[in-house]
């Protein structure tokens, strides 16, 4: 009885073993094709960013701050800006810039958006066209007069209401560290209708086409 048990016992054994092997060589071919496909995508969203952003003009275009110093954080994946230990997905370009510093409305358009109740912290969106823009962490609050909202910063001389037209290279506010921050700086991010869109592509690209014209350090975007 002890020789039938073990010999009806091995076969049960190696089949374990084997079910083991092929789920492991399954899991290894699932996780190639995904990493390929997930390359894939990037590349596709990549190449897609980039000729919406040298596809159009943007001879009028403004670089959107005063006194620029650096590009502190890219657009894309980076470890938590706040000394967390995961990672998060940076929806922007940052800008370092003195506080204080001017920001300067990068196409002309309506503004759709003031708020101050978010990571986001006071900040303004303007809509252009298929193009939204959104300028965080500026100095000053939003206030309510008749139904009507308007950032205000009295300091800067700041006054910016939703429904208002603004003009490109139109002061719109001042580098400040409201919301989600480690320091002063200017979080820049762009929308093409409705999907997000690298930042330092379209200022590559302005760079290009306004090459009889000094943009602040557009040239050394990586």
């Amino acid at each position: 009885m002890k020789q039938a048990s073990a010999s009806s016992y091995q076969p049960t054994k190696n089949c374990i073993r084997l079910r083991k092997s092929l789920l492991l060589a399954a899991l290894g071919i699932l996780s190639a094709s995904s990493l390929i496909w997930q390359q894939y995508t990037i590349q596709v969203v990549a190449a897609e960013e980039n000729q919406v952003a040298t596809s159009n003009s943007w001879q009028n275009a403004s670089f959107p701050v005063e006194n620029f110093q650096a590009y502190s954080s890219p657009f894309g994946y980076r470890r938590s800006a706040t000394g967390g230990s995961g990672w998060e997905f940076h929806r922007g370009l940052d800008f370092a810039a003195p506080q204080g510093s001017y920001i300067r409305n990068w196409w002309s358009g309506k503004v759709v958006k003031v708020s101050d109740r978010t990571a986001c912290g006071t900040h303004v969106i303007v809509q252009s066209g298929d193009w939204e823009h959104t300028y965080c962490h500026m100095q000053g609050h939003v206030e309510a007069q008749g139904g009507n909202r308007y950032l205000i910063d009295r300091e800067g001389g700041i006054q910016i209401w939703e429904g208002q037209y603004i003009h490109s290279g139109a002061r719109i506010g001042r580098v400040g560290m409201t919301g989600r921050t480690t320091g002063p700086h200017l979080h820049w991010g762009l929308k093409y209708a409705n999907n997000y869109v690298d930042p330092a592509l379209v200022l590559r690209a302005m760079y290009a086409q306004q090459s009889g014209r000094t943009l602040q350090s557009s040239a050394r975007i990586r």
